[in-house]
């Protein structure tokens, strides 16, 4: 097992640099390299989305960068339903019942820490996910939907890149 991880992290450390070498980052007054990658990653295809999936894996980066990873997430949402897609009726980001908006990504850090929807779905854990957003326990069927609706589909396409990239290496 730790020879696959280590073949993975191998991977995604080579993936990722040359990736970020092609970015558009030059900005003198900028000193924060991460901040500058955050901001320059634009989704025209779908490693795009690998690419600011696979930063938001380390959480103390997630932590610092809350802000910018929060826009560029919901940016990458949009791209993924509107165009890979076609789907234009959901707004983003969804709205609860009481109008407040719902945050994908704390949404997707909370599930994916949880196991994962399969698993939070197994386990009847929505309404601990509700509660940890800041919503009341019922409100976890209407987490679950809100999970199924914006982002199982593209984790499901995130899955499947990691495993066919695995296999080519």
């Amino acid at each position: 097992m730790s020879e696959l991880c280590s073949v993975n992290e191998e991977f995604k450390e080579n993936y990722l640099n040359s990736y970020f070498e092609t970015l558009n980052v030059s900005n003198d007054d900028e000193t924060d390299w991460s901040r500058m990658i955050i901001r320059a990653l634009e989704f025209h295809d779908f490693s795009n989305c690998k690419s600011l999936l696979d930063m938001i894996d380390d959480r103390d980066f997630v932590f610092k960068y809350k802000h910018e990873l929060e826009r560029k997430f919901k940016e990458m949402v949009a791209w993924f339903l509107n165009v890979k897609m076609g789907i234009s009726s959901r707004p983003i980001p969804p709205v609860a019942p009481d109008n407040r908006r719902i945050d994908l990504l704390v949404l997707y850090v909370i599930v994916e820490r949880d196991g994962g929807y399969r698993s939070v779905t197994n386990d009847n854990l929505w309404p601990a996910i509700a509660k940890d957003m800041g919503y009341e326990y019922q409100d976890g069927e209407f987490m679950r939907i809100i999970y199924a609706m914006y982002l199982d589909v593209l984790i499901y396409y995130y899955r499947r890149m990691l495993i066919n990239n695995w296999r080519m290496s």
